[in-house]
C-alpha cells in the first residue's frame, strides 16, 4: 500500500551517506522557479520567459543559532513555522521581481528602499490569507458542526455528544482543505508553480537517495515528500480535530466564540507537534511513519505536478548551489557563470565577473613586478 511513497528512503538506506542527506535540504517552488535552503544558505533559482536562468545566492540565519533555548521541541517548530513564512514572503518576491513583475515606478521605489506595490499587495495577501484561513478551517466548520446538531434536534429529536460534534468539525476541516486545492490547482499559473513543486520534491529525492543529480534521474523518482508544508498542513488538521475533541468534552458548555478563542491560542503548540512529526518520519522509514504520513503524501497529488525536464533542471541548480561545497565540479561553473547574484536587480553578469577577475590578475602582475624590482 505504502511501497512507492517514499523512494528517496527506500533506495539504500542504511547508507550512512544516505542518511546523512536526509534533511540535508529542503526548499519550496515560487513563481516559474525552486528555492532550496541548505544551512544557511538560500538560493532562489527562475527561468525567465527569454530561457535565461536566474540564480539569487542569499543567507537566512535562524534565530535558533543565536538563543539556544529556542531549539526545544514544540518549540522550535512554532520557530521554524514563523521564519518560514518569512523566508517564503521574501522568495516569492525575488522571483517576482527576477521575472520583472514590478512595474518601473516600482523599480525605482525599490531603488530607493522604498514599499513597491508589489510588496504592498504580497503583504495585503499574506495578511487576508491568515484571516481566511483563520475563517475557513477555524470558524466555518464549527458553524457547519453547530447545523448539523440543530438539524438533529430538530428532525431527528436527539442531540449529538461532544465527540462526535469535534469530529463532524474536523471531517468538515478535511474537505474545505481539500476543496481549496482543488479549486486553486485548475488556475493556470498555480498548476505551473505546482509543477515546479513537483520538481523540486523530485530532485530532493534524487538527491537524498545519493544518484547522479541530472533531470533525467531526477524524473524517474517520486514527487511526494513526507517533509512537505501539505503535509504539515494536514498532520495540524489531524492534530486539531484531537485537540477539538479534548476541548469539546472539557468544555461542553462553552460558545463558540469562546472555543474558537482558545484554539486560536493553543495553534502555536499544534504547529510545534506537527513540526516534530514531519521531521521525525522525514527522517525515519518504516510501516507506522508511512501510515500516518500517507494522508498527507495524498494531498500531495494534488499539489504537486509531474514537471517537465527544464523544471527539473532548475531545481537542480537550486540544489546544487545551495550545496556548492558538495558538488566542486559545479562550484566552478556556478561562479563563472556570472549566475552568482545577490543584488536581486541583477547587476552581476558573466561579462563582469570576467573583466573583474581579469583585473584582479592584473593586479597581482603589478604587485609582482613591484616586488621584483624592490628586492633588485
Amino acid at each position: 500500500m505504502f511501497e512507492d511513497i517514499n523512494m528517496a528512503k527506500t533506495k539504500n538506506c542504511c547508507d550512512g551517506k544516505i542518511k546523512e542527506r536526509l534533511g540535508k535540504v529542503g526548499g519550496q517552488a515560487v513563481i516559474e522557479g525552486v528555492m532550496m535552503k541548505a544551512g544557511d544558505r538560500t538560493v532562489t533559482t527562475c527561468r525567465k520567459e527569454d530561457g535565461t536562468i536566474f540564480v539569487n545566492d542569499d543567507s537566512f540565519i535562524s534565530i535558533r543559532k543565536k538563543i539556544k533555548f529556542l531549539n526545544i521541541p514544540i518549540l522550535r517548530g512554532i520557530v521554524n513555522f514563523i521564519e518560514m513564512l518569512i523566508l517564503s514572503f521574501k522568495t516569492l518576491g525575488v522571483s517576482a521581481e527576477a521575472l520583472d513583475i514590478d512595474s518601473e515606478k516600482d523599480k525605482e521605489k525599490k531603488a530607493k528602499g522604498k514599499s513597491t506595490t508589489t510588496d504592498i499587495i504580497m503583504v495585503v495577501g499574506m495578511v487576508l490569507g491568515i484571516l481566511l484561513a483563520v475563517g475557513l478551517f477555524i470558524v466555518l466548520p464549527g458553524l457547519c458542526s453547530d447545523l448539523v446538531e440543530f438539524l438533529c434536534k430538530k428532525f431527528g429529536g436527539f442531540t449529538l455528544n461532544e465527540t462526535v460534534k469535534a469530529i463532524i468539525e474536523g471531517v468538515m476541516k478535511v474537505i474545505i482543505f481539500i476543496s481549496y486545492l482543488l479549486i486553486v490547482s485548475i488556475m493556470p499559473d498555480i498548476k505551473r508553480t505546482f509543477m515546479y513543486h513537483g520538481a523540486e520534491h523530485k530532485s530532493i529525492a534524487c538527491f537524498e537517495a545519493g544518484a547522479e543529480l541530472t533531470p533525467e534521474n531526477a524524473e524517474k523518482y517520486t514527487r511526494l515528500h513526507p517533509r512537505c508544508g501539505t503535509s504539515f498542513m494536514f498532520v495540524m488538521i489531524f492534530i486539531g480535530i484531537l485537540v477539538g475533541v479534548i476541548l469539546n468534552n472539557l468544555m461542553p458548555n462553552a460558545n463558540r466564540l469562546v472555543l474558537s478563542l482558545i484554539r486560536l491560542a493553543i495553534l502555536p503548540v499544534i504547529v510545534g507537534v506537527g513540526y516534530e512529526f514531519i521531521m521525525f518520519a522525514g527522517k525515519h522509514d518504516n510501516f507506522l511513519t508511512r501510515a500516518l504520513s500517507a494522508p498527507g503524501l495524498w494531498m500531495q497529488k494534488i499539489t504537486t505536478r509531474e514537471p517537465t525536464r527544464d523544471m527539473l533542471e532548475i531545481a537542480i541548480i537550486s540544489i546544487k548551489c545551495a550545496l556548492r561545497d558538495d558538488f566542486p565540479e559545479f562550484k566552478v561553473f556556478y561562479e563563472l557563470s556570472g549566475w552568482i547574484n545577490d543584488d536581486p536587480n541583477g547587476t552581476d553578469t558573466a561579462e563582469e565577473s570576467k573583466n573583474a577577475e581579469s583585473e584582479d590578475n592584473n593586479a597581482e602582475d603589478d604587485s609582482d613586478s613591484a616586488s621584483e624590482n624592490g628586492e633588485k
